[in-house]
């Protein structure tokens, strides 16, 4: 077996400030310790560092008074008039050798002419965090059935040398047909044609996306939280 070359994986523990930095920067809105996605595109945003004296000051001043953004690691206090809201286990995964990437001549490319239809999927089988822009993230595909979107999945964050397979989902009334094994391989399959390598996040809880991934080839490298604060009141 080909032993595989991964590139920097430092990276892949800040990913949204490498993806905001790097790839996506043309997206990026922010100053020099705090970047965010446009409000349309992707709610993440990322910090340059939480030990920085003026990264709580930088944030408000991007996102505002009374307003949400990405919480902090576990350990890092929040300050006065600032307030802990959701918090949630997540894992992040990333290839192995094991990964057999393949395109799918069935798979159709989504753009902004899918978008309502992007939108509907979601609402109908809610795989997260998925905005009216966010489709200019990267490539998106997905399967139609009698002239119906009911399977999709595409491109997220952009850290270097690697990029984040997301927006993984199907219909309820179209699940136990591998639409969402498929659609993985294709994106996959056209990430390393493109020169990157491919890695995902998922809820810790989400134990049948987990054994999905680990069973097309994906390994666990950390574990990691999803969650929000809530920025003081002016």
């Amino acid at each position: 077996m080909t032993t595989l070359t991964l590139p920097d994986l430092g990276v892949l523990d800040a990913p949204q400030w490498s993806s905001l930095t790097g790839a996506h920067a043309h997206l990026a809105e922010g100053n020099d310790l705090v970047l965010r996605y446009p409000v349309d595109v992707s709610p993440f945003a990322a910090v340059r560092s939480w030990d920085h004296p003026d990264v709580w000051d930088a944030i408000v001043d991007v996102v505002g008074h009374g307003a949400t953004f990405p919480g902090p690691p576990v350990g890092v206090a929040v300050p006065p008039g600032w307030r802990q809201l959701e918090q949630h286990g997540g894992v992040q995964l990333v290839e192995t050798e094991a990964l057999r990437p393949r395109p799918d001549a069935e798979a159709v490319v989504l753009g902004e002419a899918d978008v309502p239809e992007m939108l509907a999927l979601v609402e109908r089988s809610r795989p997260g965090p998925f905005l009216p822009r966010t489709y200019t993230l990267g490539r998106y595909v997905g399967f139609r059935r009698e002239g119906r979107l009911v399977a999709m999945a595409g491109e997220r964050l952009r850290p270097t040398g690697w990029t984040e397979i997301s927006a993984v989902t199907t219909d309820p009334e179209h699940r136990g047909q591998g639409l969402a094994t498929r659609l993985v391989l294709d994106v996959a399959h056209h990430v390393r044609r493109r020169g990157d390598h491919v890695m995902l996040h998922a809820s810790a809880a989400n134990d049948t996306a987990i054994r999905l991934y680990r069973g097309l080839g994906f390994a666990l490298r950390r574990t990691t939280d999803f969650g929000a604060v809530l920025t003081p009141e002016a």
